[in-house]
């Protein structure tokens, strides 16, 4: 891949979340959930950053008449691990343990997200 998470742009991470829950779509689906009154500009946008993606390894492609087919290379979960990690990496030495106590105290969290966590954690330490 030609780019780190990080460079993802906003816009790009969008046409991302519309392939990851739409599965495999065309520019023009891509294009009317992102810009529902969108014209020949907004459905130019969506082709030439679909066409980046696609360089970078972000997203593939499937030609097909009339219509070629996008649909995301990366996972959602893989992509929120590398920008974590990166995260993680730039403010705090390479370790989770601030980033991930910043985000628990920040967040109420409920009780089965609290087990959840636990669970993980026991899940982890058992390896």
């Amino acid at each position: 891949m030609g780019r780190t998470p990080q460079d993802v742009t906003e816009t790009e991470l969008a046409i991302l979340q519309v392939l990851w829950e739409s599965g495999s779509s065309t520019i023009r689906q891509v294009a009317d959930v992102l810009y529902p009154k969108g014209g020949r500009a907004q459905y130019a946008t969506v082709q030439k950053l679909l066409d980046r993606l696609e360089q970078d390894g972000w997203v593939g492609r499937t030609k097909a008449q009339p219509a070629n087919f996008y649909r995301a290379t990366v996972g959602r979960e893989e992509l929120i691990g590398r920008r974590l990690q990166d995260v993680a990496e730039k403010l705090c030495g390479g370790s989770l343990t601030p980033l991930l106590t910043h985000l628990v105290r920040a967040n109420r969290l409920t009780a089965v997200e609290r087990q959840e966590l636990r669970d993980l954690i026991d899940e982890e330490g058992s390896r």
